[in-house]
């Protein structure tokens, strides 16, 4: 008989793991608290929009067409995968842009407009950045760190690899402008990380998009949520939505099944939890078998900062505006804004954005003439003292009162849908603790080994997928995670 293998959520990481497995013969049942597929990658529809809740950018497309492959399946029969180009277009605060792509003469170009003196650095800074990647991503991304031992193999290339440097401090040894250092620092804030203490071993996330490219899923991410979930049932597999997990239920220190909120027990040989490790381990399992996940090691980790996102529809096709499909919008200040928002307590001033405009080059996802819009502000987590059912309704005007007064004229005027998420909602429909969106930072001493393990370190059987275990966040990361419990799983 297959061995039966329970998973605690329906992210990408869960998902991918469902897929491997179900590949492999055992029996998975994925249990999921909302009522689709996705985890933080639901998909709102609303007045004929359909909003992509959370992830956008795809990068290393390979990782996906691997798991349709494991199954005998062509990944082209379930979604299309499109390149962008440019990957993003990055905005000043006096609304110049820097956009790039894979192609060096025209990234020269761009760099030009800046300071061309950098072109020379930028070249220095790809040619050292390919052994981060091919270290870093390449050889450890899926492979687990289970053991110090682990660690210690890879110090020494670490070291070599200057990963003691931030991302900030390891770009800026290259590149000159204060603008352009920015553009290629702004990447640990995708997976939750803090450039000016981020590991520089992230700075191979740049390296990445230019060697596979940035890509949109036909449809919106959705569909690609919906590929997976269709490809879970032609393997067979089982997902039981609106069905919340309340407790992984032991025998000792061996979880031996899952407790849903109804009463209901199922018994599983393993559990894998795409859940958010904090909340798991602080409201799932028995407290007193914690040893090193204890609640006052929970506490004393950093956490990611939140998200305030809005999301939007506009009765007017802004196709011809200055804005691209991936925007990154940038404050005036840079250091300290992201210092407040890692660990100020109170709501700053003034504002980043991330704006994800997908009509740019799909029509598909709203009705004809119209623009999809989503603005991604990073905030502080549940730890500052904000009260958002307060603010945010404020907060959201002046989101859009910035848009329209530099990117979107008249837009105002033409919003015929408009609603938003914040760091309560990360908390509580999520359960992400401290509303956390990305789960722990990559830092070094959070990175790798250092890491919550794709093993519970405390219960046998456990097993985690997803942002706050190995490799980290990111899609990627999480896909990468998937790999690595699969293995840990058919070696056991």
């Amino acid at each position: 008989m297959s061995k039966k293998i329970v998973i605690i959520g329906s992210g990408f990481g869960g998902l991918s793991v469902a897929i491997r497995l179900l590949a492999r013969g055992y029996d998975v049942t994925i249990f999921e608290k909302q009522n689709k597929p996705g985890g933080k990658a639901y998909v709102f529809e609303k007045n004929g929009f359909k909003f992509d809740a959370g992830p956008t950018v795809i990068t290393a497309p390979f990782l996906l067409e691997e798991l349709f492959s494991l199954a005998d399946k062509d990944i082209n029969n379930y979604v299309t995968l499109k390149p962008l180009n440019p990957f993003y277009r990055i905005f000043n605060e006096d609304g110049k842009y820097f956009e790039y792509n894979s192609e060096d003469d025209f990234i020269h170009s761009q760099i030009s407009k800046f300071n061309y003196n950098d072109i020379y650095g930028y070249d220095k800074f790809i040619e050292k950045t390919k052994p981060i990647f091919e270290k870093g991503f390449v050889e450890l991304a899926d492979k687990p760190f289970l053991k110090f031992s682990d660690m210690l193999k890879v110090a020494p290339h670490l070291i070599w690899l200057k990963s003691y440097k931030s991302v900030y401090k390891y770009v800026s040894s290259y590149i000159e402008n204060e603008f352009l250092r920015r553009c290629f620092t702004f990447h640990p804030l995708l997976i939750g990380g803090n450039p000016f203490n981020t590991s520089s071993i992230y700075s191979l996330i740049h390296y990445l998009e230019r060697r596979w490219g940035v890509h949109y899923a036909e449809g919106g991410l959705g569909a690609l949520v919906k590929a997976l979930e269709k490809l879970i049932y032609d393997l067979g597999g089982k997902i039981e939505y609106n069905t919340e997990v309340k407790e992984i239920t032991l025998q000792g220190k061996r979880a031996q099944g899952i407790k849903l909120f109804d009463g209901k027990i199922i018994n599983a040989d393993y559990i894998i939890a795409n859940s958010d490790i904090s909340y798991t381990y602080l409201n799932m399992v028995n407290q007193r078998v914690l040893k090193k996940y204890s609640s006052t090691k929970i506490d004393k980790m950093k956490h990611s900062m939140s998200l305030f996102v809005l999301y939007f529809g506009a009765n007017k096709d802004y196709s011809n505006s200055t804005l691209e499909h991936h925007n990154i919008i940038l404050s005036k200040r840079y250091k300290e804004l992201i210092n407040e928002i890692f660990n100020g307590k109170s709501l700053p001033d003034d504002f980043s954005l991330y704006v994800y405009m997908p009509t740019k080059h799909d029509k598909s996802i709203a009705p004809h003439g119209t623009s999809l819009f989503y603005a991604l502000s990073p905030v502080p987590n549940l730890k500052a003292d904000i009260n958002w059912n307060k603010v945010s309704l404020e907060y959201s005007e002046k989101i859009i009162d910035f848009l329209e007064n530099n990117y979107l004229p008249d837009l105002k005027n033409n919003i015929s849908v408009k609603f938003h998420i914040d760091p309560v909602f990360f908390r509580n429909h999520y359960n992400c603790y401290l509303g956390s969106a990305f789960s722990f930072q990559p830092t070094l001493t959070q990175s790798a080994w250092f890491r919550p393990h794709n093993k519970s370190e405390d219960i046998e059987n456990l097993y985690f997928v997803g942002a706050g275990t190995h490799p980290g966040a990111g899609l990627p990361g999480v896909i990468s995670s998937a790999k690595i419990v699969e293995r840990l799983i058919i070696t056991n």
